[in-house]
């Protein structure tokens, strides 16, 4: 197989998931879609590098992450800011799933990947510590976010 056929085949297969991933992120089917397609064309200009290609589906997390802390580095918070959440209902998934969506919202950037890469994508504290760069102190729990009685009540 060749290198393009390879690269093709892995994009066709993880593209999806990471587009999802990207939306857990960033809270934007558009961004996400711009993201995920800056993450594969920089895969793509590393395809075959040796040092990653044991484990290519890691990599491209980590080469999402950057490019999603990069973006928001770049161009900050869109998000406006309100006097308060508006009442959602929670007997339904679909409006629970909204109110988690909202509570990720919350959370700045790097939080908000932290959590969607440890509990979303199940990865294993040392390897979100890993890779977003935190100490071995920061590897023994979640982020400290203080809860919003808002989105808690």
């Amino acid at each position: 197989m060749t290198r393009d056929e390879e690269f093709v085949e892995f994009a066709g297969a993880h593209g999806p998931r990471l587009r999802r991933t990207a939306y857990l992120m960033c809270r934007d089917w558009h961004l996400a879609q711009d993201l995920t397609q800056t993450t594969l064309a920089k895969l793509y200009a590393a395809w075959g590098r040796s040092h990653w290609m044991n484990e290519p589906t890691a990599y491209a997390r980590k080469v999402l992450l950057r490019t999603f802390l990069d973006h928001q580095r770049r161009h900050g918070s869109r998000e406006v800011v309100v006097e308060s959440v508006p009442d959602t209902a929670r007997d339904s998934s679909p409006e629970l799933r909204m109110t988690l969506l909202d509570a990720l919202g919350i959370l700045p950037p790097r939080d908000r990947a932290i959590v969607v890469l440890r509990y979303w994508e199940d990865l294993s504290i040392d390897t979100v510590a890993e890779l977003v760069g935190a100490s071995s102190a920061a590897r023994r729990g979640p982020p400290h976010v203080k809860p919003s009685s808002d989105l808690i009540s």
